[in-house]
């Protein structure tokens, strides 16, 4: 068994409180967040019934990702329609430039803070 496997095997929670397993070997009935959207379901308040852990040389330490039970999971709750407007509404302030006031179609970069034709003009001032 190497080193790394033997880190991250723990199934009666002595070491990390919770039972740990090594990535891609979590016994059958538990799920990821992620698993678990992809079969329309959600926790729906459960705790943590384990983790998956795997070790990450380049950082030095773990990567971790919870599971929950299946059994226990809720299906997810629709989308209204005012969460359908809310969603819009977010959508539209993320692709409107604040200094031209356009909406540019796609999401506005956060590093820049700007849209690409504002970019361009300033560069172009500047030069």
């Amino acid at each position: 068994m190497s080193h790394a496997y033997a880190d991250c095997f723990d199934p009666n929670g002595a070491r990390y409180g919770i039972p740990t397993y090594p990535y891609r070997l979590a016994p059958d009935g538990l799920a990821t967040r992620r698993q678990l959207r992809a079969r329309g379901l959600r926790p729906g308040g459960q705790p943590i019934a384990a983790q998956v852990m795997r070790r990450n040389r380049r950082v030095g330490g773990a990567q971790v990702a919870y599971l929950y039970r299946i059994d226990r999971a809720k299906p997810v709750r629709p989308m209204t329609s005012r969460k359908w407007g809310a969603l819009a509404l977010a959508m539209l302030a993320r692709r409107t430039c604040p200094r031209c006031r356009l909406d540019v179609g796609y999401c506005i970069p956060r590093s820049y803070g700007i849209c690409g034709t504002c970019i361009a003009t300033e560069e172009q001032s500047t030069a």
